[in-house]
Formats: structure tokens, C-alpha cells, sequence
């Protein structure tokens, strides 16, 4: 590789490297897709049974939701979504009509580090009813203008590069 072919391919390797970050922002629930269909109420018992009858669960002191089998339900009644890029994910609850979870609003942005490393990191967009859109990376995200996204969470964006 002579001089002129090298330069042009650190050019190259700089641009692709600063077009690599991405800005974000939290999802508009009203065009988030569900991915997984909802348990029926068999299999959620079904399930129940099956699990919580384990008896070396019981004996090693993890049978805190199946104490009663609204607490297994709850736990277990779930769907993932996505974003309509399929950008971010979240569980939600099945008993939540899709109606109502498409209209709700974010209320706040976080960066959480995974593990006492400094990747992979999760962007974590924040909605009402504990619902929490997720987006997974290596790359090291920050949220753009904390102060104005603390503010108004319609401001929130982050950068991830």
C-alpha cells in the first residue's frame, strides 16, 4: 500500500467513524409494534403449576411470586415491543389495553451502565405504568442537555458513538 492509498483510507475510516454517532430520542408509543403475543390464561396457570411446584425452588427461598398466582400473573403476563425501528424493546403488561399504552408520553432519559464496566450500556427511555423502552449498545451514549430533558421530556435525546 503506497502513501496516497493509505491517506485515502484513513480519510475514509474518519468519516465512517463520525457518521458511526447516532442521536436518539425516546420512541412514540403510538407506532411501537407488539412482538410477541400475549399468554393465554392456560398457559399462564399451566406454567404456574409447573414452576412453582418445583419443589427446590422452595426450599432454596425463591418462591417469592409464587405465593399466590396473581403474583406469578403479574410477573408473567407479559409481551415485548418494539419501536418502529426496532431500535428499543420493552415488556408490557398484557392486562394494559394497547390503547392506552400507545398514548402514553416518556418522562425522563438515563444512560445505565451495565456491570462495573463501561459497555455495553442501556439507554433507558421512561414511560408511566413502570414501562421502560430499552436500547442496547457497546457503544458509550450520553444524554444531550440533561437539564432541559430533566425538564421537559420531549428534549431528551442522547448521542451514542
Amino acid at each position: 500500500m503506497n502513501l496516497r492509498q493509505l491517506s485515502l483510507a484513513l480519510i475514509v475510516a474518519s468519516l465512517s467513524l463520525s457518521a458511526a454517532a447516532a442521536q436518539l430520542s425516546c420512541p412514540d408509543l403510538a407506532s411501537a409494534v407488539q412482538v410477541n403475543a400475549c399468554p393465554t390464561e392456560e398457559e399462564l396457570q399451566f406454567t404456574y403449576t409447573g414452576y412453582c411446584s418445583d419443589n427446590a425452588k422452595a426450599y432454596a427461598n425463591q418462591t417469592d411470586s409464587c405465593i399466590r398466582y396473581e403474583d406469578y400473573r403479574q410477573m408473567k403476563n407479559l409481551a415485548r415491543w418494539e419501536s418502529k425501528d426496532g431500535e428499543f424493546d420493552a415488556y408490557v403488561s398484557c392486562d394494559l389495553p394497547a390503547s392506552q399504552f400507545k398514548a402514553l408520553k416518556a418522562t425522563s432519559m438515563a444512560v445505565v451502565q451495565q456491570g462495573k464496566l463501561t459497555k455495553p450500556t442501556k439507554l433507558v427511555c421512561v414511560y408511566p405504568k413502570g414501562i421502560n423502552f430499552t436500547y442496547r449498545t457497546k457503544q458509550t451514549c450520553a444524554v444531550d442537555n440533561e437539564k432541559a430533558c430533566a425538564a421537559d421530556a420531549t428534549n431528551c435525546r442522547a448521542t451514542c458513538n
